[in-house]
């Protein structure tokens, strides 16, 4: 049984970082695509990031480009996003997610295990 567990949320004021990381428990994590999700207020869950198995692979969504990376260690079954440069609107619900297919990356309907997701905040 896979088990997803975020952490490193909270409230910062616009310009600032944060560091969120996700824990992986169970099988195959080395093997597994890891993303990141997002869930704002009044809007539908969105893609922010992903990484291959390797590490050799990212991918983001537009409006985190150059603000936000994706990195992963297989070693300690970790994958974090550290996000610099915050804007108010990239407050959300961030939801950590686990797959084993190397395509689409972006389509949160092809994650198979999920976060509970934490919450961050930035104040303007």
């Amino acid at each position: 049984q896979v088990r997803l567990v975020e952490s490193g949320g909270g409230l910062v004021q616009a310009g600032g970082s944060l560091r969120l990381s996700c824990a992986a428990s169970g099988r195959d994590f080395s093997t597994s695509v890891m993303a990141w999700f997002r869930l704002a207020p009044g809007k539908e869950r969105e893609f922010v990031a992903a990484i291959s198995w390797n590490g050799g692979y990212t991918t983001y969504v537009d409006s985190v480009k150059g603000r936000f990376t994706i990195s992963r260690d297989n070693t300690k079954n970790m994958v974090d996003l550290q996000m610099n440069s915050l804007k108010p609107e990239d407050t959300a619900v961030y939801y950590c997610a686990q797959k084993h297919t190397s395509y689409n990356f972006r389509d949160l309907n092809s994650y198979t295990y999920w976060g509970q997701g934490t919450q961050v905040t930035v104040s303007s």
